[in-house]
């Protein structure tokens, strides 16, 4: 695994871009079989236990996608900041966090303390791996980078995948993952060692990254995460175990549109970082039309697409495929303008999200029928209207933090 600098050209740009576009769909690819081989090995009631799980670790282990975001907006800054401190804080507390929240997810979400446990213990593998992958991402070194994502994503769903065909429950795959979710850790941090480590060049040191910097990224992300995750959430609290399993199937389809155009924020986050005031709207067009074609494609082929979510059985729910695609699409936008937001320094960028979370919650508890169906409008809606507030509101770029001049993200991409 070479590292070279070049220019910043459409030709290494392209090859950057690839890289991590494939290594996005090996992850994507990895999280969607887990639900998909749950679904033809596990009963009803322990599918929506597993996936009440993975979104329960998605929503706790997005302190790991803020500090991945914070990471690489203050290495494309800052090179060589220290990490290290932060990084164990913020394992420390969104793992804590979970613990704190036992009572509520075993009466609220009938969960077991065991079930809770590895949840916890999870999260914080998780989020310690966001460390090396913000370093590679703000340090725009793409292939690196791309190695890591795949590493991860092996580490993180390979252990439940095969733990789940083996014919095991859903806690021993959970226990399966937690052990290879740990062992990958070693191989992140070989992967993301210093360029001065690794080719012998030097490496400048910056101010350190604060606990302020990540807990914006992070509220930021956890409220995306929570808003587009959180009808999944209640449709396992409102819902028969049946009506919930056949839901979680239909949020396979939200993942992926949500997910798969998220290869472009991933190398426009350093460059907005540094200031290119262009590359938001270009961006946000080039993630419209993706989602748009996701959107089309599930309406054409919704029984096939439910199908192979989750099997034969729920084949018959192939009408509602699009109103999944597009919930996911639209968070896709809205989670391309959070980025833009962090990369400019706004001190609030998660306000907008509370509001929707909140808004989201009212409907489904207290005015929309307790169905599957009054579920999936309400979420849809929801993120109609947040993609065009969000999308529509500029961003400001707040000036305390400004590019610093020895910044190695001006126009290099680093493999």
């Amino acid at each position: 695994m070479t590292e070279t600098t070049a220019g910043s050209g459409p030709g290494r740009l392209g090859a950057a871009g690839a890289a991590v576009a494939v290594a996005a769909m090996v992850t994507n690819g990895l999280a969607y079989l887990l639900p998909m081989v749950g679904a033809r090995h596990l009963a009803a009631e322990e599918l929506s236990v597993l996936a009440t799980v993975l979104a329960l670790v998605a929503i706790a282990g997005v302190a790991g996608v803020g500090l991945q975001m914070a990471v690489a907006v203050h290495r494309a800054r800052r090179p060589g900041a220290s990490t290290t401190r932060v990084t164990v804080v913020t394992a420390a507390v969104a793992a804590g966090a979970v613990v704190v929240a036992t009572p509520l997810m075993v009466t609220a979400l009938r969960l077991s303390v065991t079930v809770v446990a590895l949840v916890a213990a999870t999260t914080f593998a998780v989020v310690l791996a966001g460390r090396w992958l913000g370093e590679l991402q703000g340090g725009q070194r793409f292939l690196r980078l791309a190695w890591a994502m795949v590493a991860f994503a092996v580490g993180r769903y390979a252990g439940m995948i095969v733990t789940l065909a083996l014919g095991a429950g859903v806690v021993d795959t959970l226990l399966a993952g937690l052990v290879t979710a740990y062992l990958v850790l070693p191989v992140l941090a070989w992967i993301a060692r210093p360029a001065a480590a690794a080719g012998g060049g030097p490496v400048s040191v910056g101010t350190a990254l604060r606990v302020r910097q990540v807990l914006s990224a992070g509220t930021a992300a956890l409220a995306m995460l929570v808003v587009s995750y959180a009808d999944l959430i209640f449709a396992r609290q409102l819902l028969s175990p049946a009506d919930s399993g056949a839901y979680s199937v239909g949020t396979v389809l939200t993942k992926g549109a949500l997910w798969a155009p998220q290869v472009i924020t991933v190398l426009a986050l350093p460059r907005l970082a540094v200031g290119d005031r262009r590359l938001r709207t270009t961006m946000l067009a080039i993630i419209g039309a993706c989602g748009a074609v996701l959107v089309v494609a599930s309406a054409l082929a919704g029984g096939f697409a439910f199908r192979l979510a989750g099997g034969e059985d729920y084949a018959q729910l192939g009408g509602y495929a699009p109103f999944f695609a597009a919930t996911g699409a639209l968070y896709a936008l809205v989670f391309a303008v959070v980025n833009a937001k962090i990369a400019a320094g706004a001190r609030w960028p998660s306000a907008p999200l509370w509001v929707a979370a909140g808004v989201l919650a009212v409907l489904t508890m207290l005015v929309a029928p307790r169905t599957f169906q009054g579920i999936m409008w309400c979420a849809l809606a929801v993120a109609a209207v947040t993609a065009l507030v969000m999308v529509c509101t500029p961003t400001r770029r707040d000036v305390s933090h400004r590019p610093s001049s020895t910044s190695s993200a001006e126009h290099q991409i680093v493999g």
